[in-house]
């Protein structure tokens, strides 16, 4: 039996329901471009905002695509209307805190728009905050979950990360954790690969034996 030792958490969709504040966003800067919001929103979730930038602006020049990467980083950080705590979130932090259980939060937003969300959202602070600045390849790439697992001094093994998009459950996986998926598409990848999945945060659990693993159980 596997023994875990910590818990890595995506933010957008993870932790924090900042779905409508992302699609008004994406959905301007389609309109920009001319093109269907809906196809850009088919693409985005969980990955970072310069890779869905180049997939979309082919071609472009990068002094072009940082420009747009900027407007779109301003318009997501301002506006946080009601971006908010996913079910479960603020009590799951608040155990593991009170166990002193090691987590982080790994997203694939910048710094700017992952502070405001987790602040809007009235998360406690992480001992460790991945965000875009701090990697190379984002997910789908493991780097992000093998940099958190890192920084919190832990194998991937030892880790679970808890994720809700397609491209962080695969990130996930690549990098040797175990993978709970919240709320995940109904034709998210690699399901039999997952160690639980779950509709919002409020019926797991989390205990710390006397020797330090960490086990994650659900309540109905």
């Amino acid at each position: 039996m596997k023994k875990y030792k910590g818990l890595l958490f995506d933010l957008d969709g993870t932790l924090v329901d900042s779905l409508p504040a992302v699609v008004r966003a994406w959905s301007r800067w389609a309109e920009r471009h001319g093109i269907p919001a809906e196809e850009v929103l088919g693409f985005i979730h969980g990955k970072p905002a310069m890779s869905s930038l180049r997939h979309f602006m082919p071609g472009e020049s990068e002094e072009a695509i940082q420009a747009e990467f900027r407007w779109l980083e301003r318009l997501e950080a301002e506006d946080t209307h009601g971006v908010r705590a996913i079910p479960g979130a603020v009590n799951l932090l608040a155990s593991l805190n009170a166990q002193q259980i090691p987590w982080a939060i790994v997203t694939s937003g910048s710094v700017p728009v992952a502070h405001a969300r987790h602040k809007a959202a009235g998360l406690p602070l992480p001992e460790v905050f991945i965000t875009a600045e701090n990697i190379t390849h984002g997910k789908p790439h493991p780097e992000p979950y093998l940099l958190g697992a890192e920084r919190l001094g832990l194998s991937p093994t030892e880790c679970i990360v808890v994720e809700d998009a397609p491209a962080g459950i695969i990130a996930g996986l690549d990098a040797g954790c175990a993978v709970v998926a919240v709320n995940p598409p109904a034709d998210a990848p690699r399901g039999d690969a997952l160690l639980l999945r779950v509709d919002t945060l409020e019926p797991l659990r989390v205990e710390k034996s006397s020797a330090g693993d960490v086990a994650l159980t659900t309540v109905d």
